[in-house]
């Protein structure tokens, strides 16, 4: 294998064991921003020695001896890094410290990369720093690929991540799980992270590609382990099967192009039934055992989601059963997106005019102001009113709002027809 190959392979090791060394790091060392310094340590160390010696039988268990002999080797040169373990109650004897480590790192990791999430997802930072942070920390991704995902300057994600690990120290954030009247709002940030960035990856808010797949891929996988982390939890199978269900349409979503193809005028034979499977089983997971608990949001997402996928034709979508779950969670949330969604919804179920109604009383939300889908829907609603000139208008607005090159070019292309 040349350099260049070895090179790709420590890359995709280090996405794969990255998030689980982290984990084991932190809760040995007690903070973030040493457990990366020390994986990141066995990180130059695979790509300067893999290409002479080669890949490791193990190499997720190379990387760990690597980073634990650095933790080893700190401790005994650093007085004060010794006397920062103590203060964290991680007494290690330097006489016995090779073999307690060892047995930490040995330990089942899962409840590890479970704090880990619950860390990076942590509310004292801003949603922009969690969502850094958890790629970065979690998914292994680079500076550099995270700022390419989302159109900002890479030195703007490297401080943010560099600041958000100062925040967590600084705040002394726990390395653990919540529990009590807590668990739940937290866990709402670590599925609210995850939802982020799947949505930027399904429809790019800005930049001309209309799909950034990568991001999907990385909110499922996380999400995935997060399902196995907590099996028991509703809304972690509904939010993995809303984005398992939607990802389902990728290979449907764009042309030769790349141009964006609307729902209705996608092929569905080209969506993917093994990913429509695994969304329905988990949309099925995400339903309450007490029928008097109401559904979660991501669940009844997942449920319009499965209404789309199900149909075997556009004529086939049950939009009464989707209007019903909009306004389900409208009432759960109180969302004027969500509202505007189950204005087309509406449409759909009962004509353009029944839906007009709906979207105008949305035209004096501040937070709409200037927000493309609003004039958009109500384009395709006027157009289907035959009120054209009006419908030109709006298709208009929406494309000067919009900051997507490719949905720019199909609102344009609309108001020209």
């Amino acid at each position: 294998m040349g350099h260049t190959g070895v090179e790709s392979e420590v890359e995709a090791v280090w996405r794969i064991e990255s998030a689980r060394l982290v984990a084991a790091l932190t809760r040995m060392v007690g903070d973030v921003r040493l457990a990366e310094e020390f994986a990141q340590d066995a990180l130059v160390s695979a790509l300067e020695k893999w290409p002479e010696e080669g890949v490791p039988r193990s190499p997720g268990a190379w990387l760990t001896t690597v980073a634990r002999r650095r933790v080893l080797d700190r401790w005994r040169r650093d007085e004060r890094f010794r006397d920062r373990m103590v203060e964290l109650g991680r007494e290690i004897a330097e006489r016995d410290g090779q073999a307690e480590f060892d047995a930490v790192l040995e330990e089942d990791y899962g409840d590890d990369l479970l704090k880990l999430m619950f860390v990076c997802c942590h509310p004292v930072l801003s949603t922009p720093a969690r969502t850094a942070l958890t790629l970065r920390l979690l998914g292994g991704l680079t500076t550099d690929e995270i700022a390419r995902a989302f159109l900002v300057p890479e030195a703007t994600v490297a401080q943010r991540v560099v600041r958000a690990k100062r925040t967590l120290a600084r705040k002394k954030v726990r390395f653990e799980v919540p529990v009590g009247p807590d668990r739940d709002a937290r866990l709402s940030d670590v599925l609210e992270v995850l939802y982020l960035v799947f949505n930027e990856g399904y429809t790019a808010t800005s930049g001309e590609r209309w799909l950034r797949p990568e991001l999907c891929e990385e909110a499922m996988r996380l999400g995935r382990i997060l399902a196995e982390l907590l099996p028991k939890e509703p809304e972690v199978h509904g939010l993995l099967a809303l984005m398992e269900l939607q990802a389902s349409r990728f290979r449907a979503r764009t042309g030769p192009d790349g141009e964006p193809i609307p729902l209705a005028e996608q092929d569905r034979s080209r969506w993917d039934r093994l990913l429509i499977g695994r969304g329905l089983a988990g949309l099925r997971r995400s339903l309450p055992t007490d029928p008097a608990r109401p559904r979660g949001v991501y669940s009844l997402q997942a449920g319009i989601a499965a209404e789309h996928a199900v149909a075997v034709r556009t004529e086939d979508t049950d939009w009464h059963g989707i209007a019903a779950l909009y306004e389900a969670l409208v009432r759960r949330t109180g969302s004027p997106v969500v509202e505007l969604n189950r204005a087309v919804a509406v449409s759909m179920a009962l004509g353009p005019g029944a839906a007009l109604g709906i979207v105008d009383a949305l035209l004096g939300v501040k937070s709409l102001a200037d927000y493309h889908l609003l004039p958009a829907v109500r384009a395709d609603l006027l157009e289907r009113l035959g009120r054209t000139d009006e419908a030109r208008s709006e298709y208009e607005r929406a494309a000067g709002l919009t900051r997507n090159e490719r949905e720019r070019e199909l609102l344009l292309e609309r108001a020209r027809t």
